[in-house]
């Protein structure tokens, strides 16, 4: 049986790439720092994984797991060099502490003459993570390392469509490993970056070029995802199905939406029709109950989420790179400028300094956004939002903007 090595043993790597590893029969190896979630993976060399179908729970066994420990960067290097394909799955403030061990198996295999091409799928929500991923291993090796690093390491970035939210206590009292996941459970990931051959794992979409994919799940998922976030918390929504499910907040997402697939379908030539259905889609997922997803998680994070290449203003720049005037994706930057958690220090501290300094001094600062139309209508927007304006009246606001 061929050895698949998943770093990072969260939501992302049992509940969807290292299901997909088993499910194409690799021996699966997760690498955490997490002891008891590797020790449970070591005695029981499975775990349950529940699919939600409509308002129930399909469970079903990954199995042919194990785990390791991945405090040590020589042991971790080991277990790389005998791997037949790989994964990463730790979130991209982790990247620079794995790149060491990472580092430590391109050694070994060095070492040992391997020169069976291994390729790196790199599941994290950074565009350009495989350069980035590439630059902090490369640190770690001389000059020789590096040029049979660039050889035979194929770092594969992978667009992370499958919402796998928190499990629900029950369930996790059952078995700390368990895993709930929607149905959806295709993973585009970009075929010009494989070395060698490319892997057989089971919905493994190669796509290039794949720059439409990363900028899709960006600008199209994860930004109505948090525009739904945002303004469903300012309407009391505590879940995102309930946003998803109020016709407003459904209406406005789907705006956005058309913003991004038109700046999309414009930038890369893609079929309009394929980015509305696949709109149409993401509103329909948003609205499954099971996740349980909550806006206040979704929304979390605001400096990162509001940042220049980010989901927000990353499509609304897009749009204006392709001549369409963002109005809605306006609004959910207005709408995350009011989003203020106690628990969320970053979201805190833009909300406080749009209330200090201003809408235009936050996004100069936040987003490097300094577009004099868009900011003028997004300091509207938040006045509006601020003062409790009704939803339909800022959906007329936002027709009559758009049409001007």
């Amino acid at each position: 049986m061929k050895n698949a090595v998943m770093y990072g043993a969260g939501n992302i790597g049992r509940g969807f790439i290292g299901q997909l590893f088993s499910l194409s029969g690799y021996e699966v190896t997760f690498i955490d720092i997490n002891e008891a979630v590797i020790d449970k993976l070591q005695s029981d060399r499975s775990y349950p994984l529940y699919i939600t179908r409509g308002e129930e729970y399909e469970k079903t066994e990954v199995k042919n797991v194990t785990g390791l420990l991945g405090k040590d960067p020589e042991v971790v290097g080991d277990m790389i060099a005998k791997a037949d394909v790989m994964a990463t799955a730790v979130g991209v403030n982790v990247l620079p502490y794995i790149a060491k061990p990472i580092a430590c198996g391109v050694k070994r295999r060095f070492e040992n003459g391997n020169k069976t091409p291994l390729n790196i799928i790199i599941c994290e929500n950074k565009l350009g993570a495989d350069s980035y991923l590439r630059e902090l291993v490369s640190q770690n090796l001389n000059d020789e390392e590096k040029e049979y690093f660039n050889e035979y390491f194929g770092l594969v970035e992978a667009s992370i469509g499958r919402m796998v939210p928190a499990t629900p206590d029950e369930i996790r009292q059952e078995n700390m490993l368990a895993v709930c996941v929607e149905e959806y459970c295709q993973l585009p990931v970009d075929k010009a970056a494989f070395k060698g051959e490319i892997p057989e794992i089971v919905n493994l979409m190669p796509f290039e070029p794949f720059e439409f994919f990363i900028q899709r799940k960006l600008f199209m998922h994860n930004m109505s995802h948090a525009l739904t976030a945002y303004l469903g918390a300012l309407n009391g929504c505590e879940y995102i199905w309930q946003a998803a499910l109020d016709p407003s907040i459904k209406l406005l997402a789907f705006q956005a939406l058309i913003e991004s697939s038109q700046a999309l379908s414009k930038e890369h030539g893609v079929d309009i029709s394929e980015l509305i259905e696949h709109s149409e889609d993401l509103l329909y997922r948003f609205e499954n109950k099971l996740l349980g997803d909550t806006s206040l998680r979704v929304g979390r994070d605001t400096i990162r989420k509001l940042s220049k290449h980010d989901r927000l203003v990353g499509a609304h720049n897009l749009c204006k790179k392709q001549g369409i005037k963002p109005v809605y994706i306006c609004l959910g930057i207005a709408a995350a400028l009011l989003f203020c958690p106690a628990d969320d220090a970053a979201s805190v501290e833009v909300s406080n300094s749009a209330k200090a300094v201003g809408v235009a001094e936050t996004l100069k600062k936040y987003s490097e956004l300094e577009d004099a139309e868009s900011i003028a209508l997004i300091e509207k927007l938040y006045d509006m939002l601020s003062q409790k304006a009704e939803m339909k009246d800022i959906i007329t606001f936002l027709e009559i903007e758009k049409r001007k």
